[in-house]
């Protein structure tokens, strides 16, 4: 008999305010499967919004499950929908490895990786004012696979003056780790800005440029990419075609896990990037169920974001914590993603 959904319920760990404090639960066939920590609103919208999507469903039927949840945001196109789905998405897939008794992983591929190389990230250090090299190099010599930093906009300054300034910093960077980087600019730059720092960068300093602009623009991005390396993909939702974003061919493409619409989703389109040898570097704030899909692709997947402020505060939420050696995260092992929170 196929095991069915049969509640959904929402729980807030005692996280400090500002922080993802919401764990989403699935329940079915005498069995829970987990994930978070997700915003309030987003774990307010997946309880009071998608519950009768879910309830009755397959746990085991991912596509059938995803339909059913697409068909019911379909009318609603916001991020906090999209994360909804994905986050629940993600929870059935940790129910399904509760009921089989093996991690997702295995659910995913017949012979997954133990271990997924991770790059490290750290975007709240100002690298242009100015380069603290040694936090740079302390970084830049842990193990992983490579970093990333923040190249964000200072809009006090004019455009001429930002270009100088962070294509100095990109010159530094690389200095201090003796190797390329990659930057992200945090939607932070125009098309202005941009072109002005794609002719002025080395590119032997810089690995990727990621998220430059606001917003997805594909005859901007199209025209940028010719001059720079770029990393595109953090913002794609749930209902958003993917066919502009990867015809830019980008050097990497950065999907979150649940922000996409959860892993049922991702490996979809994990799939659709290896076909076109698009690399694929998970995005970090969805660093769980990212390191099981790492390992289930790992020809596609060749790193997942480690963000160095944030990912040990949310790894303290767990029930089992797990955290990185020399760059290299080793899957868990028990059933399930390994998303259940510390107390609940």
């Amino acid at each position: 008999m196929t095991p069915t959904i049969d509640a959904i319920q929402v729980v807030t760990t005692g996280t400090k305010p500002g922080s993802d404090a919401s764990f989403i639960a699935i329940h079915g066939a005498q069995r829970t499967g987990w994930y978070g920590p997700v915003s309030t609103e987003v774990g307010q919208h997946a309880e009071k919004l998608l519950t009768h999507a879910v309830v009755g469903e397959s746990a085991i039927d991912h596509h059938a499950l995803h339909a059913a949840m697409c068909q019911a945001t379909y009318d609603d196109p916001s991020p906090v929908a999209s994360w909804a789905v994905g986050a629940l998405d993600c929870a059935a897939w940790d129910l399904h490895g509760q009921l089989a008794q093996v991690p997702v992983c295995d659910l995913l591929a017949r012979s997954p990786e133990l271990t997924v190389p991770l790059y490290a990230s750290w975007l709240g250090l100002d690298i242009a004012h100015p380069t603290p090299a040694a936090t740079v190099r302390q970084v830049g010599h842990s193990g992983w696979r490579f970093t990333k930093w923040g190249l964000r906009r200072d809009p006090a300054n004019d455009t001429l003056a930002e270009a100088s300034r962070l294509t100095a910093a990109t010159q530094a960077v690389a200095s201090a780790l003796g190797n390329a980087a990659a930057f992200d600019a945090v939607f932070t730059w125009d098309t202005a800005l941009a072109g002005l720092i794609a002719s002025q960068i080395d590119p032997a300093d810089v690995l990727w440029v990621e998220d430059p602009l606001p917003l997805f623009d594909p005859e901007a991005y199209r025209s940028l990419a010719v001059q720079t390396p770029l990393a595109l993909g953090e913002r794609l939702f749930l209902h958003d075609d993917t066919r502009a974003l990867l015809d830019l061919r980008p050097k990497a493409f950065t999907l979150d896990v649940a922000a996409c619409g959860g892993l049922t989703r991702a490996v979809d389109l994990v799939i659709t990037a290896g076909t076109q040898r698009i690399p694929v570097y998970p995005h970090g704030r969805s660093f769980v169920p990212a390191v099981h899909l790492a390992a289930a692709y790992p020809d596609t997947i060749p790193a997942v974001e480690y963000r160095l402020q944030w990912e040990p505060v949310r790894q303290h939420q767990y029930l089992r914590p797990n955290k990185p050696v020399d760059g290299v995260i080793t899957v868990p092992s028990s059933p399930g993603l390994g998303a259940a929170p510390r107390s609940h």
